[in-house]
């Protein structure tokens, strides 16, 4: 990997750690929704990426796009509640994206986009609606800006996971218009939504694995 491109090992190595972020923060992740969902998102994110790092090591993937289709398609097979499938969703439609050993900034750029395509796909939910896509938007425009602007990938990496915290820290005052939130009404407000705060630590994990690099 150079500071423009991303290849297999450092995609493997960044659902490594969003894995070990979901093991640290699970508790976080379930307090979160149990005060508006159904107090299960840690669980289930850490089942879905647990499953995720321990996929036969003879079954290894040889190209970006590769690793990341596995990671959905495990997600879908093993997380229950929404967040299998819209997560391991987007996660295989990076994949399909990128069907190469590397991909550069701007490739990963389509791939993110790709990414929160298949997410409002499924969910139908938009920016606003206190979901993931509060911090996974935000997010991807920021990589866009970035990749656009000629930033290496390391740069555009760490200004998605700024923006991505940035956007998760919003939902708070925001009313949740979609999912089991949106039964409380006004009483969703106040919160953060567990899903926006995944979809930051999924950013931020990419960020601190490519400049560990």
């Amino acid at each position: 990997m150079n500071g423009d491109s991303v290849d297999t090992d450092l995609a493997r190595t960044w659902v490594q750690a969003i894995a070990a972020a979901v093991d640290k923060y699970k508790d976080h992740l379930t307090q979160l929704d149990s005060a508006i969902g159904d107090a299960d998102h840690g669980t289930n994110m850490k089942r879905g990426f647990s499953a995720v790092t321990t996929a036969p090591a003879d079954d290894k993937p040889d190209t970006v796009g590769a690793v990341l289709a596995q990671t959905g398609a495990t997600l879908i097979s093993s997380v229950g509640g929404a967040s299998g499938p819209l997560y391991g969703g987007a996660f295989r439609a990076m994949g399909k994206a990128l069907d190469a050993p590397t991909a550069d900034t701007r490739q990963f750029a389509t791939a993110l986009a790709a990414g929160l395509e298949s997410i409002q796909k499924l969910g139908a939910a938009a920016p606003g609606d206190k979901t993931m896509i509060d911090a996974y938007a935000p997010a991807l425009a920021a990589f866009q800006q970035h990749a656009g602007a000629g930033a290496d990938f390391a740069a555009a990496a760490l200004a998605a996971a700024d923006a991505a915290e940035e956007g998760m820290r919003a939902t708070i005052p925001m009313q949740a218009r979609k999912g089991r939130a949106s039964y409380l009404g006004a009483r969703s407000i106040g919160h953060q939504d567990p899903g926006a705060t995944s979809a930051a630590l999924i950013f931020r994990a990419l960020a601190r694995t490519v400049v560990a690099r």
